[in-house]
C-alpha cells in the first residue's frame, strides 16, 4: 500500500514496522534513499535492508506520531516524529525525514533520521 499523502509514511512505515514485514517498510523508500544509522549514513535499499534485518525485534512495537509538516509545492515534504519501542528494549526518541512524491503520485523517503537530537 503506496503512502499517497507525506502524513500517511508515518502511518504505513508503522504499521510495517509491527508486522515486522521487512519488504513493506523497503517500499516506503527510494532505491538510492540515505539512512542515519546512529553516527553513520547507509545508503540504498540493500543497506537499508541489513539495517532493518537486524534491528527488526519480534514482538517489538512501534508508536509513531507525526509531529509537524512542511511540504514544498515541487513535492517534497520535511517530517518530524516522535516514537516509542518496545519490548525487548523500550526507548524513544524523534525522527526527521525528508520525503519526496513520485512520478506515480506515491511519497517515499529519500532521507531517515530516526534519532534526532532534540
Amino acid at each position: 500500500m503506496p503512502a499517497l499523502t507525506p502524513p500517511e509514511i508515518h502511518h504505513l512505515f508503522e504499521a510495517a514496522f509491527n508486522t515486522g514485514d521487512l519488504e513493506a517498510i523497503l517500499a516506503l523508500y527510494e532505491p538510492g534513499a540515505v539512512f542515519i544509522a546512529g553516527d553513520r549514513s547507509i545508503f540504498g535499499h540493500n543497506a537499508i535492508r541489513d539495517f532493518y534485518r537486524i534491528s527488526l525485534a519480534p514482538g517489538a512495537r512501534m508508536e509513531l506520531e507525526t509531529r509537524a509538516i512542511v511540504e514544498s509545492a515541487d513535492g517534497l515534504a520535511l517530517l518530524h516524529g516522535t516514537w516509542s519501542l518496545g519490548p525487548p528494549v523500550n526507548t524513544e526518541g524523534m525522527s526527521t525525514e525528508v520525503v519526496r512524491r513520485q512520478p506515480n503520485g506515491e511519497w517515499k523517503f529519500v532521507i531517515d533520521n530516526p534519532r534526532t537530537p532534540r
